[in-house]
């Protein structure tokens, strides 16, 4: 049976039977191996975890919390940890794997508590997490009671991150797929909560991802956004001539009024935001786990309010929406 059988049972359930149709050969075109030279080797790393039973499965503390340090023995706890950190490095998490303590450069938890509360409840809901890396907050979705959660990533290496984790936990309907939001058929409509964090000012049309969110989302299910914005008015954005925070990738920082805007634009409803907060350099840091450069190498020494381009240091909102 595929591994991802569940999965496409959920989405016809969803309605959703024409992805369900060419998802198979999206997942098996992505990971075919002649497509990225890295993947052999991380799948001969996956084929050599050892067989566990974890006597325990949290889903609900800060860490992803798989087996206890008592449950593995010394050769498989070394086998283990050998495996880990060949996949550094681990961004998102943290997680607990049989008492391994990956510190990951974010601590994606404390995201997920500026929002927990806030949100519809997830229990029986279909989840959608965009640019979810290796599927920390996949799996806090599924903890809360989400009935089937589908994380998607381009970035191959946080799939096999998470691949790794899911072998550990067992089966359970939580995936992470290797590809972006535009490889979702359009006029999907299938899912009750789709979550975008920290993706929006990665793309080079901030309109048209919010559409593709939308475009994703039953009438009426609920968007969670969360983005980097600045202090403005309405109309006021953001774009870095080049850099920001010493990242390429960033395109369209908006103010919360433009935000609210854009919104509104494409025909969400019920806007509210939940949460502002400035990210501060014991959220984003460099680990061992993540040993590069992170957020306070990319600050102004003397101004900690300023990139080292002069620009507003990051701030994030939680802004939560429908689909009208």
């Amino acid at each position: 049976m595929s591994a991802y059988q569940d999965l496409y049972s959920a989405l016809r359930e969803a309605k959703a039977d024409a992805w369900a149709d060419t998802l198979p050969e999206q997942i098996a075109a992505a990971l075919d191996p002649a497509r990225h030279g890295n993947l052999p080797r991380w799948q001969a790393l996956l084929d050599r975890l050892p067989l566990l039973s974890p006597s325990l499965r949290c889903l609900t503390s800060d860490s992803v919390q798989i087996g206890r340090a008592e449950d593995i023995a010394v050769a498989d706890r070394a086998l283990l940890s050998e495996i880990v950190r060949e996949l550094i490095p681990w961004r998102k998490g943290p997680y607990d794997l049989y008492g391994i303590q990956i510190d990951t450069e974010w601590r994606s938890d404390l995201k997920w508590e500026r929002l927990k509360d806030h949100i519809s409840p997830l229990q029986h809901r279909l989840v959608l997490d965009v640019g979810c890396g290796s599927g920390y907050h996949c799996w806090r979705m599924f903890g809360a009671g989400a009935r089937t959660v589908v994380g998607i990533d381009p970035l191959l290496l946080n799939v096999i991150q998470f691949q790794l984790v899911k072998t550990l936990y067992g089966p359970a309907p939580v995936h992470v797929l290797p590809f972006g939001i535009e490889a979702l058929p359009k006029g999907l409509k299938a899912f009750d909560t789709v979550f975008s964090m920290g993706v929006l000012y990665h793309r080079r049309s901030p309109i048209d991802h919010l559409q593709e969110l939308r475009d994703c989302l039953q009438p009426g299910g609920e968007l969670v956004l969360e983005t980097l914005i600045i202090d403005g008015k309405l109309g006021e954005t953001l774009l870095p001539e080049d850099r920001y925070a010493n990242m390429r990738n960033i395109w369209f920082i908006p103010s919360l009024a433009t935000l609210e805007s854009w919104l509104k634009r494409c025909r969400f409803d019920n806007i509210r935001v939940v949460d502002i907060t400035p990210t501060r350099i014991d959220e984003q840091r460099s680990t061992e786990w993540m040993p590069f450069h992170s957020l306070a190498d990319f600050l102004k020494p003397n101004n900690p309010e300023l990139t080292v381009e002069g620009l507003p240091a990051p701030k994030r909102a939680i802004v939560l929406a429908n689909s009208g």
